[in-house]
Parts: structure tokens; sequence; C-alpha cells
């Protein structure tokens, strides 16, 4: 991204940041508490000036990168303290006619993501609320598209079963498992 002159990379430099502030922003303040997030993003910032020689072609997952490593410096900083998960908050005002269904079903996603791990819920949140492709995903992420693809295979089908009903222990589910069922996990 080298350029010209210090106007145009100045120029080209603030065009970076109106087209990703926003959504480095929200990808921050769904991993730490309200107050820190700016304070990342700002660091993301300057660490893109200071390399804004360096920046790829595709500079948003590169943010994004420099941005979970920034959050994992700032989380050794604090004391280890226990990472916050991504919240389910509406952002509109709440209803007061009878959602019960719609309630339902928010608590029943909100056990089901907190039963997932970590990971899992990283996986996740890069497609689903920060709108990464897989590929972009997989560089923030520090892997291979392939495994990025695995991982997110594999993420949606536990989410999946957490949102299933818990089926009542029948006759059938306490039998001994063969052992082809035993090595199920070869197919995942």
């Amino acid at each position: 991204m080298s350029g010209a002159g210090p106007g145009a990379r100045e120029e080209r430099f603030r065009a970076l940041h109106l087209e990703t502030y926003a959504d480095l922003l929200r990808f921050v303040e769904r991993r730490v508490p309200p107050g820190e997030a700016e304070d990342i993003v700002s660091t993301v910032f300057l660490t893109a000036w200071r390399r804004f020689d360096e920046l790829p072609d595709d500079t948003r997952p590169w943010l994004f990168a420099v941005a979970r490593r920034t959050m994992t410096n700032q989380a050794r900083g604090w004391l280890r303290r226990r990472a916050l998960d991504v919240r389910l908050r509406s952002s509109e005002a709440r209803e007061l006619a009878d959602d019960s269904a719609g309630t339902a079903a928010r608590i029943d996603l909100e056990r089901a993501w907190a039963a997932l791990s970590t990971a899992d819920r990283e996986v996740l949140a890069l497609v689903a609320f920060d709108g990464l492709t897989a590929e972009q995903a997989a560089t923030v992420l520090g892997c291979r598209r392939s495994t990025f693809a695995m991982r997110l295979g594999r993420a949606r089908q536990r989410l999946r079963a957490a949102l299933e009903p818990a089926e009542p222990a029948t006759r059938s589910s306490l039998r001994p498992r063969s052992l082809k069922e035993q090595q199920s996990w070869t197919q995942a």
C-alpha cells in the first residue's frame, strides 16, 4: 500500500479507517468490556499506521487479526480475567407485547451458545456476527482455510445439537454402543 507522498498516504489511511472502523469496533465490543473496546481499536489503527506500507491488499482480515492479538495481550494484562462471551442482546427497545415464543427461542439460543466451547463460539462469531468469509476468518485465526472450514462445520453441528431438546432416557438410548458407533468421531 505504498504511495507517492505523505498526503496520499494519509488519505488512503483515512479511507481505510472509514471503511473498516465500525466493523472492527463491533468485533472488539463483543469480546471485551465496552469501555475498553475503543482503546483496542485505536491500538489496531495505530499499528496499521505504523505498518501502512506493509498492509496486504485485503486489509480487513489483517485488521481483525491484529485486533485479536491486541485483545489477547490485553487479556494477559487483565490478570487472566475470564473473557467475556459474545452477548446476545437486542439493540432495539424491548416491546411490551407478549413475545413468549421469541423469548423462549432466545433463551434456548443463549443456553446453547453458553454450552459451546470458546473456540466454537469464536469460529461461529467470525462468520455470523462479523461477516467474514472463510478465507478471511482463517487469516484472523492464523490457520488454513480448510482447517477453518472443518472447525466451522463442527461448531455448527455442536450448536445444532445443543439447540435440540434433550431426549428422555429410553431403553434404546441406554443400550451399549457398537464399535462402529463409538468410532463415529472419525467421520466428524
